[in-house]
């Protein structure tokens, strides 16, 4: 059940037994004037029943509902259950990642640089074997781009590190692979030049994977001990990943209909900043851990603020579930879908749109079909008290209640969202 039927439950839970009671009421009322006789008082108490049977105060809300979520999966956007179609309808920010889900999801490599002697074939080869064993959108980049090296060498240990990048061990040297946070934490120290490269790629809004290794290998990369604590860098790749076309107008459009647009990524400020400003999101929240995100936005919540998160990665999943209601783009991964309220089965972050004016109007007309069924008894109880509607015209009334709630909804099919 959807929250709002809850309110329809309880008004439920009291009105039955008073219009059994106004019944009673009335039979006895008419028999108290002495003017009707038995049979007179009892067809108006029926009337009263009759009229005031509560079906459309039933069929208001799963109506809505059935037609609502009908709606949204033709247009590919599925709602996991009803209280996240209910909840949508009162976010007041979306907060958006950056790789797969405002970006197209399939970016390509455009510049790698070696350091320390190295070549642009032994970056490849070391960072092409490291990022095969990964389903990140940059690291199936960089695999396909080494796809061409007659030589690829074999990762015997490999984790991920969970926002950060990957570490690896290949023909018995440890490597890291992935962003510069990686290589504070890990103390890799960056050369001058390393930097101006970095800075300078990360204006032309691209993402960067720092390749560096170690001359002790790690005997189990699951063990902290264990793990090799001196890294030298040794080149960078530069990843470049187009702002997918419907990312803009639904951007426009969210901020239009007055809800707040965020970009939570992984990235370095700069590339972030220069993929939010192409999307027009002045909100950007840089080198964020999945751990970061999900806190970020449970700061939001704290503030009052409903908050909807939209997604496609690993990396997403804990914001995803925090969030109020968790968008996950039906193309990206298993567990971001599995943990979302709300999936869209295509890339386009327009259905957003769509399905945020989809829930609103199916909350509208919930509540209209509520407004409907009360008035109905509203108007008509008094007068089947009355005497004024036999029995037959208040079935009539009755029936036509029901009639005005499922023709109400079925409006949703046809209605104009955006």
């Amino acid at each position: 059940k959807a929250p709002i039927q809850a309110l329809a439950d309880r008004i439920s839970a009291v009105f039955v037994p008073v219009v059994i009671a106004l019944s009673v009421l009335t039979f006895i009322g008419w028999l108290a004037v002495g003017h009707a006789e038995f049979t007179r008082a009892m067809i108006n108490a029926i009337a009263v029943l009759i009229i005031a049977c509560p079906c459309a105060l039933g069929l208001a809300t799963p109506t809505a509902i059935i037609v609502g979520m009908g709606r949204g999966a033709s247009q590919g956007i599925l709602f996991r259950n009803v209280e996240s179609l209910e909840r949508a309808s009162t976010l007041g920010m979306i907060v958006f990642d950056k790789t797969g889900t405002l970006t197209s999801g399939t970016p390509r490599v455009t510049d790698v640089t070696g350091y320390d002697g190295r070549t642009e074939t032994d970056i490849l080869s070391v960072a092409g074997s490291i990022e095969s064993r990964s389903d990140h959108p940059i690291a199936r980049a960089i695999s396909a781009h080494a796809a061409h090296l007659p030589i690829r060498r074999e990762v015997t240990e490999f984790l991920a590190l969970s926002g950060l990048g990957l570490e690896a061990t290949i023909d018995g040297t440890a490597y890291l692979a992935g962003s510069a946070s990686l290589m504070e934490e890990r103390g890799v120290a960056l050369s001058d030049a390393a930097r101006e490269d970095a800075l300078a790629l990360s204006r032309e809004g691209k993402s960067i994977v720092f390749v560096a290794e170690s001359n002790r290998a790690s005997a189990d990369t699951s063990t902290q001990a264990q793990r090799p604590t001196e890294f030298r860098l040794i080149g960078l790749v530069g990843v470049a990943d187009t702002i997918h076309e419907s990312s803009i107008e639904a951007v426009r459009m969210l901020q239009q209909n007055g809800l707040e647009t965020v970009m939570l990524s992984g990235d370095n400020e700069l590339t972030a900043r220069a993929i939010a400003h192409t999307a027009g999101i002045t909100h950007v929240e840089a080198a964020m851990t999945p751990q970061k995100k999900a806190e970020f936005i449970r700061s939001v919540q704290e503030r009052g603020v409903r908050v909807g998160m939209a997604g496609d990665g690993i990396n997403d999943a804990p914001a995803l579930a925090q969030a109020d209601v968790g968008i996950a783009m039906g193309t990206g991964t298993d567990v971001a879908v599995e943990t979302a309220d709300l999936t869209l089965m295509r890339h386009d972050l327009r259905a957003v749109v769509t399905a945020l004016a989809l829930s609103k109007a199916t909350v509208g007309v919930i509540r209209q079909n509520l407004f409907w069924a009360f008035i109905y008894n509203v108007i008509g109880i008094p007068l089947a008290a009355l005497g004024i509607l036999n029995p037959v015209i208040a079935a009539g009334a009755m029936a036509m209640s029901s009639v005005s709630v499922v023709t109400n909804s079925l409006r949703l099919k046809n209605r104009r969202l955006v």
